[in-house]
């Protein structure tokens, strides 16, 4: 089994947290059958936290994890916070092997993205 995480920072705001848990149900359209289940997790402020959902990963049985960071930016969180909760997490499951990908604001289609937001707005 692979699982996806959908890693967003998370907010004292519910209804934040809720459009990640949204997006990463809206993902597995475009999944093309490369994972089983995606899943949020949330650096702060939101459960679950990064060492939860990998856990959670482990109880179901996931074989493989890939983090994706749901960021715009390469700042702290990228490159310290998320590689360290992903690799404390990771002592405890040996048995699960664990990727982080590149966060999301790397992509070259965000300039796309956020010209054609601008044109509709």
């Amino acid at each position: 089994m692979n699982i996806l995480i959908l890693v967003a920072h998370g907010s004292r705001r519910e209804e934040s947290n809720l459009e990640v848990d949204s997006l990463s149900k809206k993902m597995l359209k475009f999944n093309s059958n490369q994972f089983d289940k995606v899943i949020p997790a949330f650096l702060e402020f939101a459960s679950p936290s990064i060492p939860e959902a990998i856990e959670m990963c482990s109880k179901i049985g996931a074989q493989r994890v890939t983090v994706l960071p749901y960021f715009l930016s390469a700042g702290v969180h990228i490159n310290r916070d998320i590689p360290e909760e992903v690799n404390k997490a990771s002592q405890n499951f040996p048995n699960l092997e664990i990727k982080v990908t590149s966060y999301f604001g790397s992509r070259d289609e965000i300039a796309e993205l956020l010209m054609k937001t601008a044109l509709e707005g």
